[in-house]
């Protein structure tokens, strides 16, 4: 079983409290993402996982196994636990072969089960072919590949992962987020993710985990998180939006700054609110109830992300590819918007906005 569990975990630095009563399970087989800004405390709660830190208060599970908590502690490297770090950490002098091998010969397993376990994990993350080659004659992303081999030679019950993708770049992260889930869908492992990148959590996590200032603000599917937000700042934290302040009365949102223009709001909630809009939510229609000025508009081929005057507000627009040449700057068009959500208006998106800066 290579279950996490975590028992209202606390950590401290002195005065400065970085994670607050961390209470959950991962579940066998499960990629979980701790997401946030930076010092939100998901680092700390992975390095706590592996064992090179340890908790203020709480326990920690893996599987059955008490590995921190109280007087007992377990050293990281009797976790069987793997972990891949935001640099790549290979050896420069060793070929990727012995670069795998290097977790297996310091713990003295016979050759024969040596070449057996590397070559499987060179051809699990597709790098058979250099085995001999240096880390200088390969690539970022074949770097870190091979920490990903070395982290899954030794067959660990767990593999923690800090921002591994970060060093790469755009087109090579996004190609290695789905060769790392391929790899653990394959083999069945338990992933522990750490990241500050939304698309990377959106598109490799069965359950997201996002964290500020050392709290859980809400966990749940990618979808879940995305679509039904528990506050602003998750809101804002995961996607594009924007927030606008109205209210809501007789099933329609009533803009404020838009000239007593709105629409339609099948919610719960009624009265003074604070509006949030996913400006692939808002969208052109003939019959739409907004009507504003297009003020420009920025072809990024896929999608034409535009900027439209709805009265005395600018409104973000992220329309299909193929409208660009269809719009003009200074037409006069009309919005609709579905999937509008409404947050209380108490006083506080400033402040959990500004947490992000």
């Amino acid at each position: 079983m290579s279950t996490v569990t975590i028992e209202n975990v606390t950590k401290s630095f002195g005065d400065n409290v970085v994670l607050k009563s961390f209470s959950q399970t991962f579940e066998d087989g499960e990629f979980v993402t701790l997401l946030g800004p930076s010092g939100c405390g998901k680092t700390t709660m992975l390095r706590i996982i592996a064992g090179f830190e340890k908790p203020t208060s709480g326990k920690v599970y893996i599987g059955d196994t008490l590995v921190s908590g109280g007087k007992t502690f377990v050293p990281p490297e009797k976790r069987g636990i793997g972990m891949v770090f935001q640099s790549y950490a290979v050896w420069p002098h060793m070929n990727v072969y012995d670069n795998v091998a290097y977790p297996l010969t310091i713990h003295k397993t016979p050759k024969a089960a040596i070449r057996e376990k590397v070559e499987r994990a060179l051809a699990i993350v597709h790098l058979s072919q250099y085995a001999e080659r240096l880390p200088s004659q390969l690539s970022g992303g074949q770097q870190q590949r091979v920490a990903l081999a070395r982290a899954l030679v030794a067959e660990p019950r767990l593999l923690l992962l800090d921002e591994p993708l970060s060093n790469l770049d755009a087109k090579l992260r996004e190609s290695m987020r789905f060769e790392i889930k391929e790899i653990q869908k394959k083999l069945g492992i338990t992933v522990v993710y750490v990241t500050h990148d939304q698309t990377e959590a959106m598109a490799m996590s069965d359950r997201i985990f996002l964290i500020n200032r050392g709290v859980v603000q809400q966990s749940g599917s990618p979808e879940e998180i995305y679509n039904h937000p528990a506050n602003q700042f998750v809101a804002d934290f995961l996607g594009k939006v924007d927030f606008f302040k109205g209210e809501i009365r007789d099933g329609r949102l009533y803009f404020d700054g838009m000239g007593g223009q709105s629409v339609a709001y099948d919610g719960d909630r009624r009265g003074r609110v604070e509006a949030a809009i996913r400006p692939e939510n808002l969208f052109f229609s003939e019959n739409g109830p907004l009507t504003g000025t297009l003020e420009a508009q920025y072809y990024l081929g896929d999608v034409d992300d535009c900027r439209v005057r709805v009265g005395e507000t600018l409104v973000r627009v992220i329309a299909s590819g193929h409208e660009y040449r269809r719009l003009h700057d200074g037409d006069t068009v009309r919005l609709d918007a579905r999937d509008v959500m409404a947050f209380d208006d108490d006083g506080t998106l400033e402040e959990m906005l500004s947490i992000q800066t």
